[in-house]
This record gives C-alpha cells, sequence and structure tokens, in this order.
C-alpha cells in the first residue's frame, strides 16, 4: 500500500484549500479510506472518510461538516478533500489512510479505529496552515 498525499499550504481565514491522496498497491475502488489530521501537541483525529466502490459513503467529523468535502476518482486512484471556510483550528499535517485488511464502512468506528493507530497503511503527510 502506498499513500502520496499533495496540496497543502497556507492560506488565511475563510480560505480553501484541496488537498488529493494518490494511492496504489490495493484495490482502490473497493476500499474506505479517510482522512486525518495532527495538530502540534494533539493526537491524531479524523476528519473524513469515504467507500470507493458504487456505495460512495461519506462521513465526516462533526467539526468540519458543512464546510470539507471527501470524493474520489478511481480512475485517477485519487481520494480528494475540498476545504473551505477554513479556520485555525484546521491547522494540522493532514494525513490519508486506508487498511486492505480492515476494510470496515465509513462511520466513527472505522475512522476512529485508524486514527488511534490499531489499523491502517498512511502517507507522508502535507502541511496546512491557516492564519489571520
Amino acid at each position: 500500500v502506498q499513500l502520496v498525499e499533495s496540496g497543502g499550504g497556507s492560506v488565511q481565514i475563510g480560505g480553501s484549500l484541496i488537498l488529493s491522496c494518490v494511492a496504489s498497491g490495493f484495490t482502490f475502488d473497493d476500499s474506505v479510506i479517510g482522512w486525518f489530521r495532527q495538530a502540534p501537541g494533539k493526537e491524531r483525529e479524523g476528519v473524513a472518510c469515504i467507500n470507493t466502490n458504487d456505495d460512495g459513503h461519506v462521513y465526516y467529523v462533526n467539526s468540519v461538516k458543512g464546510r470539507f468535502t471527501i470524493s474520489s476518482d478511481s480512475a485517477k486512484n485519487t481520494v480528494y478533500l475540498r476545504m473551505n471556510n477554513l479556520e485555525p483550528e484546521d491547522t494540522a499535517v493532514y494525513f490519508c489512510a486506508t487498511d486492505p485488511l480492515y476494510p470496515g464502512y465509513p462511520g466513527p468506528m472505522w475512522i476512529d479505529t485508524l486514527a488511534a493507530g490499531v489499523a491502517g497503511s498512511w502517507g507522508q503527510g502535507t502541511q496546512v496552515s491557516v492564519s489571520s
């Protein structure tokens, strides 16, 4: 499994960014893939996850609902995270992750299990910084 994130950067409050996660080494179009973040001095937390098959089910944590959108493109083996109306509290390193041995279903149990490090293959992360 290989995951490569990109698209991070520095923006002002209210700005937008689109993160990309290019995946390889597993069956992309029948997987659950998620975005996570870790701010300095804080534990890693889940942000959103998606079922990349025809079901397309998505799950968002409350803090990003209405602002972030997760999507996938099977032709490009890529999962995106569009982030709008960014706040300083969104500043963190953002990671994508999946686990072919723990397929699960998009929801709090899947995202919390991976965030806790119980399962998952991870990318190297991309920095997002939001300033006033």
